[in-house]
C-alpha cells in the first residue's frame, strides 16, 4: 500500500512513517547536526514552490519495509510512456527542479528519492558491494510494482545511472529507453603505473587518512557549522539554479539536510567503491548482459570529472543496437542544473523516439 499525502501538501505525519530502530539510529546525528526529517521536508518544499506542473507525493512503501519518497508530475498523462528519474548520489528528486515543468508537459514523470537518501528510509545496507547493489535495485523494483509501471523510460544520473544500468540488467521488461546521465561506476581502475601518474601525491595521502570515514562524514562532524560548509564549498551549486531560484540558500540548505541525516547509502555506495572513486564491480563488464532491444542514450558534460570514454565504449560494444552519446559544451557533472536546457533537449528526443516506436517499432531499428 502506497501512503498518499494531499496533492502540493506534505504528510503532517510523515515522521511516523520512519521505524523507530531508524530514528533510534539517527537521533546522535540530530543532537549535534542542526538537522532533522522536518528541516528536510520544509527544505524540499521551498524548492518545489516554483514549480507550475500539477504533482503528488506521496510516501511508497516497499515489500522490504521501507517507504520510499515520490513525487508523480503530471498524474492524468496517461497516454504515453512515463518516465522515472533517479537521482545521483547525496542528492534527492528536488535537485531535478529545473527540468520538471519542461519535460513532463506531455507524459508523466516520477522522481523519487533513493533507498537511503533524501526522505526515503534509512536503512542499513549489506556491507556486501554486490548485495548491496542487489538491495538498491530491489528497493527500484518494488517501488514499481507499488506504483503500478508496466514500462517507462528510466533516467539516472551519477550513482543513479549506475544503479538503473543495474535495474536494466535485471528487469529488461520494464525499460523502453535508458538515459544515463554521467553516470559514476563504468570505467574499470587505471593499472597502477596509470593510477600513479593520474592521482597526485597528496591526494594518495588524503586518501589513505578518510578511507575508514564516510565522503560526506566531515560535513556531518562538522554539527552546527554543517551548513556554512556546504555553503562555502559548494557555492556553485546555487548559481546554477539561480534562473528560477534567486536567493543565495535554497538549494545548499537542500543539500546540507539530504546529507546531514544518518548516512546510509552514503555508506552503502562506500561499499560500492573503492579508493579514488571507481566501482568494485564497473558496469562496463557488465553492460554486455543488457538486452540489446534497450535503446540507451550517454548524457555527458563536457567539463565533467566522469569520464565519458566508457560511453563510446559501450557503444562499440553494442555496435548493432542504438546508442546515442551526447556531450553538452560548458556542463560539468551536473549537467540537468548547469545546461538544463541542452539537456531537456536531449531527452525531448528519446521522447519522440519512444513515442515513435511506440506507433512504428521499425522505424527506431532504422535509426540505429
Amino acid at each position: 500500500m502506497a501512503s498518499v499525502t494531499s496533492e502540493n501538501m506534505d504528510s503532517s505525519d510523515s515522521s511516523s512513517l520512519v521505524s523507530a530502530s531508524e530514528v533510534g539510529s539517527s537521533r546522535s546525528w540530530f543532537s549535534w547536526c542542526p538537522t532533522s526529517e522536518k528541516l528536510l521536508e520544509l527544505a524540499e518544499a521551498r524548492i518545489l514552490k516554483h514549480l507550475k506542473t500539477r504533482y503528488e507525493k506521496k510516501f511508497v512503501h516497499t515489500v522490504q519495509g521501507h517507504n520510499i519518497w515520490t513525487l508523480k508530475f503530471n498524474p492524468t498523462a496517461a497516454d504515453r510512456v512515463p518516465m522515472v528519474m533517479v537521482h545521483g548520489f547525496g542528492g534527492g528528486a528536488g535537485l531535478w527542479v529545473l527540468s520538471l515543468d519542461h519535460l513532463s508537459k506531455d507524459r508523466s514523470v516520477y522522481a523519487f528519492d533513493l533507498l537511503g537518501f533524501g526522505r526515503s528510509s534509512r536503512p542499513q545496507f549489506s556491507t556486501d558491494a554486490e548485495v548491496a547493489e542487489k538491495e538498491f535495485v530491489d528497493s527500484i523494483e518494488s517501488w514499481r510494482k507499488e506504483q503500478g509501471l508496466e514500462k517507462f523510460i528510466l533516467l539516472g544520473h551519477s550513482l543513479g545511472g549506475f544503479l538503473s544500468c543495474s535495474y536494466a540488467i535485471q528487469h529488461p521488461e520494464r525499460v523502453k529507453h535508458l538515459i544515463l546521465v554521467d553516470p559514476w561506476g563504468f570505467p574499470e581502475k587505471p593499472a597502477e603505473d596509470d593510477l600513479k601518474r593520474q592521482i597526485p601525491g597528496w591526494i594518495k595521502v588524503l586518501g589513505a587518512v578518510l578511507s575508514p570515514f564516510n565522503p560526506l562524514a566531515s560535513l556531518r562532524a562538522a554539527g552546527p557549522w554543517g551548513p556554512s560548509l556546504v555553503q562555502r564549498f559548494r557555492p556553485d551549486f546555487q548559481r546554477k539554479y539561480s534562473s528560477l531560484i534567486n536567493d543565495d540558500d535554497t538549494i545548499v540548505n537542500y543539500i546540507y539536510h539530504c546529507n546531514a541525516q544518518t548516512p546510509s547509502g552514503e555508506t552503502a555506495f562506500k561499499h560500492l567503491s573503492i579508493p579514488y572513486g571507481w566501482a568494485k564491480f564497473p558496469m562496463i563488464n557488465r553492460i554486455g548482459k543488457l538486452d540489446k532491444r534497450i535503446p540507451i542514450t550517454f548524457v555527458h558534460g563536457a567539463r565533467s570529472w566522469v569520464e565519458n570514454e566508457s560511453a563510446y565504449s559501450v557503444k562499440h560494444l553494442r555496435q548493432d543496437n542504438y546508442v546515442d552519446v551526447q556531450v553538452i559544451k560548458g556542463a560539468g557533472h551536473h549537467v540537468y542544473a548547469d545546461r538544463y536546457e541542452d539537456f531537456n533537449k536531449v531527452v525531448d528526443k528519446v521522447f519522440e523516439l519512444v513515442d515513435t516506436a511506440q506507433e512504428d517499432p521499425v522505424l527506431l531499428e532504422s535509426s540505429v
